[in-house]
Parts: structure tokens; sequence; C-alpha cells
């Protein structure tokens, strides 16, 4: 019996399609399993190399895999794709796509996430999407009042006054008829309110608890919220060999379109993690906010939107930000700023 030494393993919700090849990379196994299979097939082979896609439930599979004893290395699906057998698409042929692009020497993997990792991602994600609903609540809410002629200033404080105008009866200023109404959506905000209170409680206490992220969060303009965040989703830096390569990572610098010698320049690629990249980019926004009322703040930034627009220096910022994460997290040693490099908070 021919030995499989390479897998490719296409996932899904119930159904899930493997393909295996021999030494010499011809195939000698394809077969679907359902999801109670899964493991007591891989436990019946012996240790071989087991390419996936880095998607969804690719960290769990990977990790009860690795744990029977095979070699699991998730992979990009855009570094996938090419892969795939043109003009079809099926789970057979993502199987083979899979398994081909694992043997490819010039392939990068993704670093299997552990428990803890998905967890504190798991609480951005869940933060994430209540500030969202609680955002679409805030506007539902002014939107409904303007069009009975009550309009309220920009910003935290304007809808304050909204709900404070919504919680006492006497104003007359709001028709009886709608305060019913309203008094649903204002219930809903405040809930979501302090659930997201509750999940920046948490996750200040995973932060408190993280070694790595204290040492990220000693740099300028990473709080608990974004150092966790990029702790959590960076994991092991030291696979990225320089921080240019963890900042291209997450997608913060430009893309290219170069030939016959020209280079050039355009756009963000805007790759890897999207919520990562927004902390990042919001941190160097109120950092560039803060600048262009007091240039002494940061001089090096002050130099930026002297040469550019200010939403293109706040993407030249956050891709520093990321190089010194990077930094901080391979050195193993805290922020310390030197005297040409000027990433200061004001105290």
């Amino acid at each position: 019996m021919v030995e499989v030494s390479t897998i490719g393993l296409d996932t899904a919700k119930n159904v899930f399609q493997v393909d295996g090849g021999d030494a010499a990379g011809q195939t000698v196994l394809r077969r679907q399993l359902r999801r109670s299979e899964v493991l007591k097939f891989f436990r019946k082979l012996p240790p071989c190399v087991v390419g996936m896609e880095a998607c969804a439930a690719a960290h769990y599979w990977g990790r009860q895999i690795a744990a029977i004893g095979h070699d699991v290395r998730l992979m990009p699906p855009t570094s996938v794709k090419p892969y795939v057998k043109r003009g079809k698409k099926n789970d057979k042929i993502d199987a083979a796509a899979c398994r081909e692009a694992v043997t490819r020497p010039s392939m990068k993997f993704v670093p299997i996430k552990t428990v803890e990792q998905q967890a504190a991602l798991m609480l951005h994600r869940a933060r994430q999407l209540l500030v969202e609903q609680r955002t679409r609540l805030s506007n539902a809410i002014r939107a409904h009042l303007s069009e009975f002629g009550i309009v309220a200033r920009k910003g935290d404080a304007g809808f304050a006054a909204l709900l404070a105008m919504l919680t006492t009866e006497q104003d007359e200023h709001v028709p009886a008829l709608i305060r019913p109404i309203l008094a649903t959506l204002v219930t809903q905000w405040q809930a979501a309110d302090e659930q997201i209170g509750v999940l920046d409680r948490q996750i200040t206490a995973w932060h408190k608890a993280n070694n790595d992220s204290r040492r990220v969060a000693t740099i300028p303009q990473f709080g608990p919220i974004i150092a966790s965040a990029f702790v959590a989703t960076v994991g092991d830096a030291t696979r990225f060999d320089n921080g240019r390569q963890c900042s291209a990572w997450v997608g913060l610098v430009p893309s290219q379109n170069s030939t016959g010698g020209k280079s050039c320049l355009g756009p963000i690629t805007k790759a890897g993690d999207r919520y990562l990249r927004q902390l990042l980019v919001i941190g160097a926004t109120g950092l560039i906010r803060r600048v262009k009322n007091d240039p002494s703040i940061s001089p090096w930034v002050a130099g930026l939107l002297a040469r550019m627009p200010a939403k293109q220096a706040a993407i030249a910022l956050a891709n520093k930000m990321a190089r010194i994460a990077w930094a901080v997290l391979v050195s193993g040693e805290t922020y310390k700023a030197s005297v040409k490099q000027e990433i200061t908070v004001a105290a």
C-alpha cells in the first residue's frame, strides 16, 4: 500500500474533502468525510503534512489534527487560489489545490492560533459588533427626532442631551406619541453601552495578564484595546523578518504596479486583518489631531503634515506604529524612544 505523505483538506460545516498524495506528489487518496469522521480518519494515518486554508474553524481543526501527531500548515486562501484548476470549482479541486500549495517552498504559512488568542479576538469582535449596533441606534434616534425638528450638536454631549430630553416626561419638545417608540431604541442603546463596558473590562483584564500586550502598550498611542488586538492577531512576531514585513501583512504599505525598472506605487494594499488596521489608523489619527494644535508634541509627525495630507500622514504613522510594535515583541523589551524617533504622548 502506498503511504500518504501529504494531505490537502477542504473544510466545511458538515462535509470535508480529503486529497492525499505520496512522496512523489502523485494522488493516492481522495475521500469525502463527515464531520464526525475527520479525527477518526487522521488517527489511522501515519504522521503527514496537512494543508488547509486559514478560514473559519481552521485553527480549531489545526489544533485537533496536530494533537494527533500530524504537521498541520494553514495557508492564506489568496495564496491557495492560484493552484485551483482554471474553470472548475468544487470541494475535490479545492482539496487538491491545498495539497499542491502546501508543498511549495515559497508558501507563507499562518500560525495556528491558541484558544487564548481566539478568545481574545472574540472579545474584540463582540465589542466591535456592539459598537456598530450602538452607533446605528444613536443615529436612528437622532434621525427620528430630527423629523420633529429636534436636532442636537455632534458628539457624545449632543446625544446625551437628546437622551435627557427623552427620559424627562415633562419635556414638551418630544411629542407624546413618539415617546414609547423611541423608548425602545433608548433601552437597546443603553443595553449595548453597558455590554461594551463589560467587554472593555474583560479586554483590559486580558491585557494586564499578558506580558506581550503590556509591553506593546508602552508604545505611545497603544492602549489596552490596540495592544491586545495587535498581540492576539500577530501571534508569533518572529515569523516576520523585519518590521516592514509586519506592516505589509497588516496592509499598511503601498501597492505596487511596477515594470521595466519603473516603480509605480499606488494606495495601500489593505491586506491582512481589517480590524487591526482600523485600530492602528484610529490611534494614528488621534495623535495627528493633537499635533495639528501643538506641533511640539511630535516634530516628526508635524513634518509629515507639512509634506502630505492628514489622512496620508495617518497611514504613514500607523505603518510606523506597526513596525515599532513588531520590534517590541521581537526584542522582548519595552518601548524606548530615541532622540530622532518621536512619537510622544502629552503628559
